[in-house]
């Protein structure tokens, strides 16, 4: 009688475990990695994806910041967590496709240690000037240039970040030769314009498009094929420049070997996410473009920018620090 009512007990907790195991993802709190200090575009996008996707999944989705050597140290952890979706990175271009070009020793590799979920959003830069150059279009500004090579200067976040790469972009495609001047951040590269010390900064549409309305800054083009709802009334760079964008993207990875059915499931939350009226008027405030791509055109994407700016770096010799 109480060999049987053992036997019953254990076949019941075995079941149990089973049933525990078989639970449907996700069961638990995700958490979502920004590779950056609070209160950039990335941990905006970063706490608007938690606050969405914790509906769309049923399940709390809690950001943590984990910055540090230009996103690689939060990149890394995500590389090295246990690959069930409970643990996703929220990427930028620099630790993804810049990075890994200027280090000779990266402690993860790009396109073998991740898993990408989807491509969420591009941010154009703003091709902005101080309002004491006399200049008012890119047309001017590339003669301007070019009558005084290396004397205008322009600032970036830091030595290979998409400011600095999109300044390099443009010196190669327009054929002027501007003076590179790294700052340690978005903010410090944005001062450094608004007072003066720099011509000019490629600085994305969430830090600059303030200073451009109330007048502290003159945008002369946006870095994007196509013109913005935020300012209506500016060029492109690519109406003088063809082919010419710049700007950093936004994109869910997760880490390699993670279950595909649940990198479907994240891609298929986080594109009803993308569409909702809710981030949509968030991703206005922050002029950001929605891409809402699958795995796969994310990878292309990814593998497009590396090239991208692996010839970039080559050409204009720009060193890891």
């Amino acid at each position: 009688m109480k060999t049987t009512g053992c036997a019953g007990l254990m076949a019941f907790c075995l079941f149990g475990v089973a049933n525990l195991g078989a639970q449907p993802y996700p069961n638990r709190v995700i958490r979502l990695v920004s590779p950056y200090a609070p209160g950039g575009a990335t941990d905006v996008m970063a706490r608007a994806m938690a606050q969405e996707l914790t509906k769309a999944l049923g399940q709390n989705v809690v950001v943590e910041n984990r910055p540090g050597a230009g996103g690689v140290i939060g990149a890394n952890y995500v590389a090295k967590s246990t690959p069930d979706g409970y643990t996703l990175l929220l990427a930028s271009p620099s630790p993804m496709v810049v990075l890994p070009h200027l280090n000779k020793s990266m402690p993860y590799d790009p396109f073998n240690d991740f898993a990408p979920v989807i491509l969420l959003t591009v941010v154009p830069a703003i091709m902005a000037v101080h309002p004491s150059l006399p200049v008012k279009t890119v047309k001017d500004f590339i003669a301007f240039a070019k009558a005084r090579p290396g004397a205008l200067t322009y600032s970036s976040s830091g030595n290979g970040g998409t400011g600095h790469l999109a300044g390099a972009l443009f010196d190669f495609r327009s054929g002027t030769r501007m003076t590179h001047v790294p700052y340690s951040g978005t903010s410090p590269a944005a001062t450094a314009v608004l007072a003066g010390e720099v011509s000019l900064s490629f600085g994305d549409t969430f830090g600059m498009v303030p200073h451009v309305k109330s007048g502290r800054l003159r945008a002369l083009a946006i870095a994007a094929l196509n013109r913005t709802a935020m300012l209506p009334g500016i060029p492109t760079v690519a109406e003088t420049v063809p082919g010419y964008t710049a700007g950093p993207w936004q994109g869910l990875l997760v880490a390699a070997k993670t279950p595909p059915d649940i990198i479907a499931r994240l891609n298929k939350a986080s594109v009803g996410v993308l569409q909702s009226a809710e981030m949509k008027a968030i991703l206005s405030t922050v002029g950001a473009d929605i891409i809402a791509s699958t795995p796969a055109e994310f990878t292309a994407a990814m593998r497009e920018e590396s090239d991208r700016w692996a010839n970039v770096i080559r050409e204009a010799g720009i060193k890891g620090e």
